[in-house]
């Protein structure tokens, strides 16, 4: 068994009840996560690692599945295997809808685009009056009819998040928040300046596998998880003046609040 060049894969353990490919996997996982294979930098190939092993090529190939089902490599055709790049990480704080955010004009996926010095673009936009799902008119009050706001949100040309926003009818109507652009600090802005001043939210967050379709919105690799957020926002009345529903790339985001001991 001849080293590779690299010289940061080890030996097999034959001691050890662990599968063969999962502990070639193992390794390289390892490996990947200390950084001495970055993002898109190629692997081994199947040859290298068979010589390294001393294993078949469908072992090898079997270790590659593993880490591809865990979404951290991706195989091109006639190339080799390759680590897969990670969108820059945002951090969800929960000060991410606090009030000064959109005196500046700023929506919280600018301000949290703007603190990993991200490019945040939005695209998929669809604005359209329906008819209220059950689920949704009982986050709302029993309204009936909706005006939802479609989109996909872009952190340097990658997908992230995707999310639809439910508000009443007779509130939303013939007001900017029907726009394609609601304007300077985003729905959230307008809904203060029509009288509605915000109070507070709930968050419902889940983990969960994407759907077929999840995953071609949002462009996941194999093995991605998504982060399902629905968020209901409250005026100083009591009423729910919206719902989000969120899907994000679970790979994308990390969850970040702080919460009182008292």
């Amino acid at each position: 068994m001849s080293p590779l060049p690299s010289g940061v894969l080890g030996a097999l353990d034959p001691t050890s009840d662990r599968a063969v490919f999962r502990q070639i996997a193992d390794q390289l996982r390892a490996a990947i996560d200390k950084g001495r294979f970055k993002e898109g930098e190629k692997l081994p190939s199947e040859a290298e690692l068979v010589d390294h092993y001393g294993v078949s090529r469908m072992t090898v190939r079997n270790s590659f599945s593993v880490l591809q089902g865990e979404g951290l490599v991706h195989s091109e055709h006639g190339r080799g295997v390759f680590v897969r790049p990670r969108p820059p990480v945002r951090r969800l704080a929960s000060d991410r809808f606090a009030r000064r955010h959109r005196e500046q004009g700023k929506s919280a996926f600018i301000v949290e685009a703007d603190a990993v010095g991200s490019r945040p673009e939005v695209d998929s936009l669809e604005v359209k009056e329906e008819r209220a799902t059950p689920d949704i008119s009982a986050r709302l009050g029993s309204v009936r009819r909706v005006l939802a706001r479609r989109r996909r949100y872009l952190l340097d040309g990658r997908p992230v998040e995707f999310a639809t926003s439910y508000l009443p009818l007779d509130l939303a109507r013939d007001t900017p928040i029907a726009q394609p652009n609601p304007g300077p600090g985003g729905i959230y802005a307008r809904l203060e300046e029509l009288g509605h001043r915000l109070d507070h939210f709930e968050e419902e967050i889940k983990a969960r596998m994407p759907s077929p379709a999840e995953t071609k919105t949002l462009r996941l690799a194999s093995g991605v998880p998504v982060i399902h957020l629905i968020r209901t926002a409250y005026d100083t009345e009591g009423r729910a003046v919206e719902v989000c529903d969120t899907v994000m790339a679970a790979d994308a985001y990390v969850l970040s609040y702080q919460l009182p001991a008292t």
